[in-house]
């Protein structure tokens, strides 16, 4: 831990330790507390606690992926797991609190106290060292911007690291991501969170299981993919068409209506769900719009979600025969 002493405010690994004695202080307090008498204030302490899926979180698509491309795959084959096991119990509490069943509550918030205090101490002890060392200092720059996106247990966002300047704002679709990609970007198109071929960008359309028609800024169709067991019927002719006249009469007032409030900014959504040959389908209309929050048109998604309805319970495992 001594190597940790001088680490900058905002530094991932000290962010990741301030995490674990923020852990370690809501653990002591619940322990501390007649969690019956004095219910409101645990659930609230307990609440807290439960954010600790944000730090597993960080770990698992942040810490973990930038220790695999330097050949260390071993947290994210290992440690993973033992983060589910800990959702496990945490899951088992929470429907514990809910149900009033105090007394087997506390034995389960032992065993959560148990394995939240082994896995920082294997934090504490391997993962966070090793990382230290084997990341360059880019790497830990690069890990803000998707640190943020996950977020932190904190009420409030650590210190910047390294800390922004508001004139050098960089856009997330402006890639400025140093580490080495498995795969080459030559041809690839810079996407807002990665890199594809031409081709890949028509292969996730085409196997993407809805319907998805995009209608520009101008009501003119410009796409629509071509799934083999699509919803409604397309066809090429629709490419270049006004969208009012890609609908029957009977529902061509809906669509221009929600064009119209699209564009005026009042709506963002519109939803509908019909029977249509014996299926149930859901539709949906989203505004697009840039980042500055000019309308660019709309995208219709329709779905096939009879069997969807009909799910039951819970499946988890593959069922492959």
């Amino acid at each position: 831990m001594n190597q940790f002493t001088n680490l900058p405010e905002g530094h991932p690994v000290k962010v990741y330790l301030e995490e674990n004695q923020l852990i370690r202080g809501l653990i002591a307090s619940i322990n501390s507390i007649n969690i019956v008498e004095n219910n409101e204030e645990f659930k609230e302490k307990f609440a807290r606690l439960c954010l600790v899926e944000k730090h597993f979180a960080r770990k698992e698509n942040q810490l973990f992926p930038y220790l695999e491309q330097y050949g260390w795959t071993s947290p994210s084959q290992n440690m993973w797991a033992f983060h589910d096991d800990i959702r496990a119990i945490i899951k088992q509490a929470r429907n514990l609190v809910e149900n009033g069943e105090m007394q087997s509550l506390m034995m389960v918030l032992q065993n959560l106290f148990y394995n939240l205090e082994h896995i920082m101490q294997v934090e504490e002890g391997r993962l966070l060292p090793n990382a230290f060392q084997m990341l360059q200092e880019d790497d830990w720059k690069e890990m803000r911007d998707g640190d943020e996106e996950i977020g932190w247990m904190f009420d409030e966002a650590p210190t910047p690291y390294p800390p922004h300047i508001k004139d050098e704002y960089i856009h997330p679709s402006q890639d400025t991501k140093k580490r080495k990609l498995p795969f080459s970007l030559e041809g690839r198109i810079d996407l807002e969170q990665g890199h594809m071929l031409p081709e890949q960008i028509n292969w996730l359309l085409k196997f993407m299981p809805v319907d998805i028609t995009y209608v520009d800024e101008n009501d003119i169709v410009i796409f629509y993919n071509r799934g083999e067991d699509r919803v409604f019927p397309r066809s090429a002719g629709i490419i270049g068409r006004e969208v009012k006249f890609c609908h029957p009469p009977k529902s061509v007032d809906q669509v221009l209506l929600i064009l119209r409030e699209f564009k005026a900014g009042r709506k963002d959504e519109a939803e509908f769900w019909i029977t249509f040959k014996g299926k149930f389908i859901h539709i949906r209309y989203f505004a697009i719009r840039d980042d500055e929050g000019n309308y660019k048109g709309v995208i219709e998604v329709s779905q096939d979600v009879t069997h969807i309805r009909e799910l039951e319970g819970q499946q988890r495992l593959l069922d492959w025969e």
